[in-house]
């Protein structure tokens, strides 16, 4: 399940708020993926990858939750690498294991535009 939240989210980074221009949450099972669009204080964008996986501890009458949370940032000049890297990873495992039914081919992973920040990621 992929939701879009349209609304800017603002949070605190070093004393500053770092803008979410764009943002996808991925719920795969016990985790999930919150895929951000943010703004450096160059003004440059960058890809924000977070891993938030629910542990449960403490005991059966006091439970306990928390977060573990996991971080990628991913800079525009690194992209088509980062994108070629992960779709051989992805065609080793379908060549192991066998196409995974649930997801189509990325052709467009190795076009790269000036224009505009593509990224298409499947967990």
């Amino acid at each position: 399940m992929v939701n879009l939240m349209v609304e800017t989210d603002k949070k605190m980074t070093d004393g500053r708020e770092a803008d979410i221009l764009f943002s996808k949450t991925v719920k795969a099972g016990q985790r999930i993926y919150y895929i951000d669009v943010k703004k450096n204080r160059k003004g440059e964008m960058y890809l924000s990858v977070t891993e938030s996986k629910k542990m449960l501890g403490g005991t059966i009458e006091t439970p306990q939750v928390s977060y573990e949370k996991h971080k990628i940032f991913l800079f525009r000049e690194d992209f088509g690498k980062f994108g070629e890297a992960l779709q051989q990873a992805m065609s080793f495992i379908d060549g192991e294991q066998g196409e995974a039914p649930e997801r189509p081919a990325h052709p467009s992973w190795n076009e790269e535009s000036n224009d505009a920040i593509k990224l298409d990621l499947d967990f």
